[in-house]
């Protein structure tokens, strides 16, 4: 369970419009069987970036965490939240009234990004301008954002070390927990050590949460109700089985070790005892041909990477040695039961390893052959992109709410596009006239005339001004009510939705989506255009 912390929407792949045939449906439908390949639903359909041809896609790859394994916010997070609050006063000696601090699991979202040194929450767009900001909990000034981040000679990266990005939903907790933490600190000089900065309480912030995956507190509790913290998805065991029948290799690649990992794809795939609690059966191991535990991504995606691979015994989590992935036999008194090689089994279980084991457990001629799915931007789809060329698809759950408030705003975005075209051209012709009225020549009549229809340009400008920000604001929180539209900050595209740009080939809102089309689908993406060409074009 641990994690690495390292657009217009618009259907890329068929015409955005609403379809509903999944609406209602109990039983997960998938495009191959009776009744499937119809319309598919707007907040469940597959967005595409880059051409991708199924037919050349000979693996297809998967992370858990978030990925096939989604938790449900109001219940993990709150738990992750509360177990680091308990090493912050217990571990690290805060304050005890921290303890009575509760976690609001909607207030952050991703693509944010912490400022460390002055205790500052940022989203910005993809240029990194900032655009909304708070100190803690308390909203920036436009002036306190250009004091903070718009004076500079050279333009600051907002990277590490000195910021934290938060791109994953396992960062939602901490970062909410930073905000908590700068507002009392600010609020309470007095209770807070000696010494103690905005950089020094997001450093003990991630040492709590590290404390949390260490000792196992959390992954016990999923274990314990997996039900409680797991959303039950019954459409990923046919859309995994409708791949391997297409003749792809499936895998499984998570920084979750064995035990824990097996727990989670026991009760995704419905092996539960009667009273409800999840029973580790191995019967989900059928429908992946190798799974890789504690795989340290992104470390795992570098091939000059000297990680030992380990075999797993599967019963007892004991690892084996192996030679780069081929059975080593075992010195010493071996219990029977650890001696599978001459064993028919249905998938090979390691922990470690490298990339370059993975291709040659699966005979990967080229790296453009495999389709790898996860959650993290950096952690799953940066690196496996850019260092080996691996094809990816981001999953995306805030996806689908948001490509169905799109849908429901579109008339309200069509009247932000014309108030925002009116500002413009009154604005053009304020300063047409300002610029005329400095000729000579002019008549003074005409110049009173001029003068008077500049303040009456300016009134209407103020106007649509005024109105062009109150429906703005009015859709910015229809979205969220801090943060906005998930993928833009005012007209740009967030800095998350450029990223979503640059790396994911697809994205989607669930890994199941992808039952819902065909195996050997031709994904394509939608035309770009210019700023001069959408006058020009039809689009």
């Amino acid at each position: 369970m641990e994690k690495d912390n390292g657009t217009g929407i618009g259907d890329k792949t068929s015409h955005f419009q609403p379809m509903t045939h999944m609406e209602g449906s109990q039983e997960p439908c998938v495009w191959s069987s009776p009744g499937g390949g119809h319309k598919i639903d707007i907040g469940k359909q597959i967005f595409c970036n880059r051409s991708l041809n199924m037919k050349n896609i000979v693996a297809v790859g998967f992370d858990m965490d978030y990925t096939l394994a989604q938790y449900k916010p109001e219940t993990f997070e709150t738990l992750a939240y509360d177990g680091t609050i308990r090493k912050l006063v217990y571990d690290l000696g805060y304050p005890e009234e921290l303890l009575e601090w509760s976690f609001d699991w909607k207030y952050m979202v991703r693509g944010l990004v912490l400022d460390k040194k002055r205790g500052n929450i940022l989203k910005m767009d993809r240029h990194k301008y900032v655009k909304v900001a708070y100190h803690g909990f308390k909203e920036m000034s436009k002036e306190d954002k250009v004091d903070a981040y718009g004076t500079t000679l050279i333009r600051d990266a907002f990277d590490e070390p000195d910021y934290a990005l938060i791109d994953t939903l396992f960062s939602l907790a901490e970062a909410f927990l930073f905000a908590q933490l700068v507002d009392f600190m600010d609020n309470n000089p007095g209770k807070v050590a000696k010494g103690t900065d905005y950089a020094h309480m997001y450093k003990d912030v991630r040492a709590a949460v590290d404390l949390c995956h260490r000792d196992g507190t959390l992954k016990q509790m999923v274990a314990k109700d997996p039900k409680r913290y797991i959303n039950e998805d019954t459409s990923i065991m046919p859309m995994l089985k409708m791949l391997r029948d297409s003749g792809r290799s499936t895998f499984l690649v998570t920084n979750s070790l064995w035990d824990y990992t097996n727990i989670v794809m026991s009760f995704l795939f419905g092996s539960h005892t009667p009273d409800g609690s999840s029973s580790c059966s191995f019967d989900w191991l059928k429908y992946f041909d190798v799974v890789i535990t504690g795989s340290a991504k992104p470390g795992f995606f570098h091939e000059d990477s000297r990680a030992n691979l380990f075999e797993v015994e599967r019963e007892s989590g004991m690892l084996l040695n192996t030679d780069n992935g081929t059975p080593m036999p075992q010195v010493g008194n071996i219990s029977p039961k650890l001696l599978l090689n001459g064993e028919k089994k249905t998938c090979r279980v390691f922990q470690g390893g490298t990339v370059g084991h993975l291709h040659k457990l699966l005979s990967i001629e080229s790296s453009s052959q495999v389709l790898y799915v996860g959650d993290h931007i950096y952690g799953d789809i940066l690196r496996s992109k850019k260092v080996l060329g691996w094809r990816t698809m981001l999953v995306v759950p805030e996806l689908e709410n948001e490509v169905k408030l799109l849908w429901g705003l579109r008339d309200m975005r069509k009247q932000l596009r014309l108030l925002r075209n009116q500002r413009d051209l009154i604005e053009d012709q304020i300063h047409h006239l300002k610029w005329s009225l400095k000729f000579d020549g002019i008549s003074d009549d005409k110049k009173q005339n001029m003068s008077s229809k500049v303040d009456e340009l300016e009134s209407q400008r103020n106007q649509v001004r005024l109105a062009h920000q109150d429906a703005q604001r009015q859709c910015h929180q229809k979205f969220h009510k801090i943060w906005g539209q998930l993928m833009k900050t005012g007209y740009q595209n967030s800095r998350f939705a450029h990223q979503v740009e640059r790396f994911a080939c697809l994205y989607t809102s669930q890994v199941s989506n992808l039952s819902l089309y065909s195996p050997d689908k031709y994904y394509r993406p939608s035309e770009d255009f210019m700023p001069h060409e959408f006058d020009i074009l039809p689009i």
